[in-house]
């Protein structure tokens, strides 16, 4: 029951007062206040010195050592293995150097025997994407109808022979006589023959356009040979030394013997990088003039310098670890 301003019994509060929300109020009556005895974990006070409290923890945080650098002795057997890891990865599948082992390239690459040979960079990665074609110099595995020039310089055993294969890079041992560098001529499908009345040699009846040939010994006549026809995925090979050149018109007797199967192709001359007196692209002029898209010619010598970058950055971290150890040593 109420009266007449409307109140009710026991109530103590008018009317009007039930219209008003006070959140702050509600808020505070809602939540229990905390008092110094709560068992809250926020009851610790900032000096308590309690385990687990903020300040410990970054006092611990602070006074922890710093990582401990690895010493340079064993730093550097890590990073001689990265290295050696990398050379067979990139040497296997992008680029390799050859050492030139003869004259018969000559004056594109020189070589000859008992004197310092060019050192070339092989791409490996341009015949993923397409055969090899007229005009390039390319790196090949001797065909066992290749007679070999001179004795076998390198090991049955794969291990051995790789060692070999990697110390004949820096002089350290001969240069394979099992691969071969010579410039693709004809294709298969092609007949070749030598010659025309001019000593061209003719590729399905053209004469072919050398500007690569080496007549430092006069305008000697070349070696003739009958027409042959090449068979699908073999080349014919011959060298720019033409006179001074063991190649398809030679080896194996001529002829049928003298083809080269495209898959012991293993890639394409790019570079002269040794000595620093020879540096320069290898030329790969077409005799017959039909040259390859430019995207196609660009893309994998890009793959190759890109693939250098890690190389490069080995060496450099390589050479601050010696510094480093010579560094420690002297003091």
């Amino acid at each position: 029951m109420s009266d007449a301003h409307g109140v009710v019994p026991g109530d103590g509060r008018g009317t009007e007062d039930l219209d008003v929300v006070e959140p702050d109020a509600r808020s505070e009556s809602a939540t229990p206040r905390a008092t110094p005895d709560s068992k809250t974990p926020d009851s610790q006070t900032p000096d308590s010195g309690a385990p687990g409290h903020e300040t410990g923890a970054v006092a611990t945080d602070t006074e922890r050592p710093p990582k401990k650098k690895r010493p340079f002795w064993v730093e550097l057997p890590i990073l001689i293995g990265v290295a050696l890891v990398l050379t067979i990865i990139i040497q296997s599948f992008i680029a390799r150097v050859f050492v030139i082992p003869s004259e018969s390239m000559e004056q594109t690459l020189h070589g000859c025997n008992g004197c310092e040979g060019d050192r070339i960079l092989v791409d490996r990665v341009v015949y993923y994407f397409r055969d090899p074609e007229p005009g390039d110099v390319v790196v090949f595995k001797r065909p066992d109808t290749w007679d070999a020039d001179g004795p076998v310089t390198r090991s049955g055993n794969a291990v051995v022979a790789w060692l070999q294969d990697f110390g004949s890079q820096f002089g350290l041992a001969e240069p394979s006589n099992e691969d071969v560098v010579k410039r693709v001529i004809a294709v298969g499908g092609q007949t070749v023959e030598c010659c025309d009345a001019q000593q061209h040699v003719l590729v399905d009846g053209k004469p072919l356009d050398e500007p690569y040939i080496n007549r430092s010994y006069g305008d000697e006549d070349q070696r003739k040979f009958d027409k042959i026809t090449i068979p699908a995925g073999m080349l014919w090979v011959m060298g720019d030394n033409r006179n001074a050149s063991a190649d398809s018109r030679i080896q194996g007797g001529g002829g049928s013997n003298g083809f080269v199967p495209v898959d012991n192709v293993i890639g394409k001359a790019r570079y002269i990088i040794l000595p620093p007196s020879r540096w320069r692209g290898v030329g790969d002029h077409n005799p017959q003039a039909l040259s390859a898209p430019a995207w196609q010619s660009g893309l994998p010598a890009g793959i190759g310098i890109a693939a250098a970058w890690p190389t490069l950055w080995l060496g450099r971290r390589l050479r601050s670890v010696l510094v480093r150890g010579t560094d420690k040593s002297a003091g």
